[in-house]
């Protein structure tokens, strides 16, 4: 999958075939286009969006706690909005934003002192996350996946392309991150033909847009 990301007034491609990419250099060309995406900071290669993204808990996610040494601390946790979880013994724990793992080690240290084992277990029970496909197709609109999901896929649950508008060589995904965003191009159309076996893994609130293409009157 050519991968563009596109930064303030210069534009970055990520050419799977040329040497440079990804992991090297990309090549730069800048665009006249200076408005478009002001303030961009492209931070993310392509490959890092070809393979799933860390888990991270968020908000409303439900964590179960298990002790394996203290059967009566076990608590299946909702994450608060405030990012936290109470939990017996040490009370509020920050849960939002950390992995699993790093949470499992958190709680390990916070309890060293209250159990004897050094032996917890966290869960994930339930989690969801939002990402926003609008354009041309054919029911725009919010979805929602507990799994990784790549862009095609975002879009296949917004009921698919709108084949007779929808340009799938310049799918953007549009990221926050950092009050910045970047912009990511995709051709899709490479990858529903097979000729592209990279995927590209969202992550939460990202926005998929598929442009109309350019067409004469």
């Amino acid at each position: 999958m050519t991968v563009l990301a596109t930064a303030g007034c210069s534009t970055a491609y990520y050419d799977p075939d040329s040497p440079g990419a990804p992991g090297g250099t990309p090549r730069q060309q800048t665009t006249a286009d200076q408005g478009a995406f002001a303030n961009v900071e492209a931070q993310q290669s392509a490959s890092d969006s070809s393979q799933p993204q860390p888990t991270i808990l968020r908000q409303g996610d439900i964590v179960k706690i298990t002790f394996p040494g203290a059967a009566n601390l076990d608590e299946s946790e909702q994450i608060r909005l405030d990012g936290k979880i109470a939990m017996p013994l040490v009370g509020d724990v920050q849960a939002a934003g950390l992995t699993p793992d790093q949470l499992q080690q958190n709680l390990i240290k916070l309890y060293a002192p209250q159990i004897s084992a050094s032996d917890v277990t966290v869960a994930i029970m339930s989690s969801s996350f939002p990402v926003y496909v609008t354009g041309c197709v054919l029911a725009p609109g919010r979805v929602l996946s507990d799994q990784p999901i790549t862009a095609l896929e975002a879009v296949m649950q917004a009921g698919g392309f709108d084949y007779s508008r929808a340009n799938l060589r310049k799918v953007h995904v549009i990221r926050r991150e950092n009050d910045t965003s970047q912009s990511y191009v995709l051709n899709l159309k490479g990858v529903l033909k097979g000729d592209d076996k990279n995927d590209f893994f969202l992550q939460p609130n990202d926005i998929i847009y598929v442009p109309e293409k350019f067409s004469w009157f």
